[in-house]
């Protein structure tokens, strides 16, 4: 299914204006669902109410979601940074972000020729951004960009599938640039999970190109904080053996089943969760095969899968022995 664009996502209460949630969520690099487990579970906000009980989010609230989500991507736990308050975030942030701030407006690199026009027809709140060059057509940028000095590519397609990634990603290399900012109108999901794969920040083209510029300022900072942390160690070392299922699906639905007896539910809950890992394990498998450029990387999610299930399963029988629960053949 497509996403589709709407033109009234954005709501100006003042000069700072005021953000429903999908918008302040994908201004500040968030699928808006990860927003609403921070905030159930982490209170990491308080948004105002619209008179129609809507979430409302202030650009100051948008510029400290993205500084959260910055520091919990380079490794910082979500429970300790929800309840900083800004400054304490921007002083965690500092060292990532002392060059961009010394450095002036953001210099970007325009592929769009609407999307250009808007961006020096702007106003004041424009003043962040320096176009450096601009090209009307993707085709085009791959040659037209090259040797531009920019710190953003940003990019506009009304239409938008997987026929421009690499398009995409030769612009990119042609400026030179880390941070790749790409607007669209229509577009399947498939599509954006791709570009978003890349590193690229992908979001519905805004009709205030005050939201163009904060998407700016929160790809440069991030792009930046993704260059500078130190390489993450591999999730499971290569070519560790992955220990075989000992505990199929029906098996596993049996012992949730016969759980139901006793008074403890810890057999169920464990079924449960090991028939998701189950899921997820044969799921990352798959896309694996699918998207060849991170086949390593999905064959490290599914061998971790792997391996925590390996270890939940021997818990689970330890349990099922307890409570004197009917175990499969070859278990007993």
């Amino acid at each position: 299914m497509n996403e589709l664009s709407t033109d009234h996502d954005t709501v100006r209460s003042d000069d700072t204006g005021a953000y429903r949630s999908g918008v302040a969520a994908r201004l500040a690099g968030l699928p808006v669902e990860t927003l609403r487990v921070w905030e159930r579970r982490y209170g990491v906000s308080t948004p105002q109410r619209s008179a129609r009980g809507q979430r409302l989010y202030s650009s100051a609230q948008v510029r400290r979601l993205s500084l959260i989500k910055q520091l919990v991507d380079q490794g910082h736990p979500i429970g300790a940074m929800a309840h900083l308050p800004l400054e304490q975030l921007q002083h965690l942030a500092e060292p990532l972000e002392t060059d961009t701030a010394a450095s002036g407006p953001i210099r970007v690199a325009v592929v769009g020729a609407g999307l250009a026009r808007q961006l020096t027809a702007g106003g004041r709140e424009l003043l962040t951004l320096d176009v450096r060059h601009s090209c009307a057509r993707l085709e085009e940028a791959p040659t037209a960009l090259r040797g531009v000095d920019a710190d953003v590519l940003l990019i506009e397609l009304s239409e938008l599938d997987d026929s421009a990634l690499p398009l995409v990603a030769a612009a990119r290399l042609a400026c030179g640039t880390p941070a790749v900012v790409v607007l669209y109108r229509f577009c399947a999901s498939a599509t954006i999970r791709h570009l978003r794969a890349l590193g690229c920040l992908v979001a519905r083209a805004p009709s205030d190109m005050a939201e163009v510029a904060l998407l700016c300022q929160v790809a440069f900072p991030a792009r930046r904080a993704h260059l500078a942390a130190p390489p993450r160690a591999p999730l499971v070392q290569p070519g560790q053996a992955v220990a075989p299922r000992r505990l199929d699906d029906q098996a596993l639905a049996a012992l949730a089943a016969a759980s139901n007896s006793v008074m403890c539910e810890c057999p169920r809950h464990l079924a449960d969760i090991l028939l998701m890992i189950g899921s997820f394990e044969r799921y990352s498998m798959q896309c694996g095969s699918r998207n060849p450029s991170d086949a390593a990387l999905h064959q490290e999610l599914g061998q971790a899968a792997a391996q925590a299930r390996a270890l939940l399963e021997n818990a689970l029988e330890r349990l099922a022995r307890a409570e004197g629960l009917p175990l499969p053949d070859g278990l007993a």
